[in-house]
């Protein structure tokens, strides 16, 4: 699988926080999320394949957040949706950068469309897209 790549390579745009707060950075609330599971440091570190130290650095914003598959492990152990998780890390999911390639042209000309659309839209798009994959197959 490729290599994740970090999208933002700046750590204050990496600090641009999520949708349920605004303000918080990803390190910040992955320690709340954390604490709330209640997760010590150590535990959670090990569970996530990353040394506490480094644990802490992410957590205070003083290194980059890990490879996408480490924070959907994270996402795992804090009940939360993988995807937004990567997303708030500065990441991708590691499936997408093959999905696009494979389709090189379709692919970033139906992101570019769908961009812009509410997350209504998306959804009638999602399940249209769900139709016409089921008609494939049979």
């Amino acid at each position: 699988m490729p290599q994740s790549r970090l999208v933002n390579t700046k750590r204050n745009e990496r600090s641009m926080g999520n949708k349920r707060s605004g303000k918080e950075t990803f390190g910040q609330y992955i320690r709340r999320r954390r604490m709330e599971k209640q997760f010590t440091l150590r535990e959670f570190a090990r569970h996530v394949g990353v040394s506490p130290t480094y644990m802490s650095h992410v957590e205070q914003d003083m290194s980059d957040p890990p490879t996408a598959e480490r924070v959907q492990k994270m996402a795992e152990l804090l009940d939360e949706n993988p995807d937004e998780l990567i997303a708030m890390a500065g990441r991708l999911p590691e499936d997408l950068p093959k999905i696009i390639q494979n389709r090189a042209t379709e692919m970033p000309e139906l992101l570019r469309e769908a961009s812009g659309l509410t997350p209504d839209q998306l959804q009638k798009v999602r399940d249209q897209i769900r139709k016409l994959k089921e008609q494939g197959e049979k």
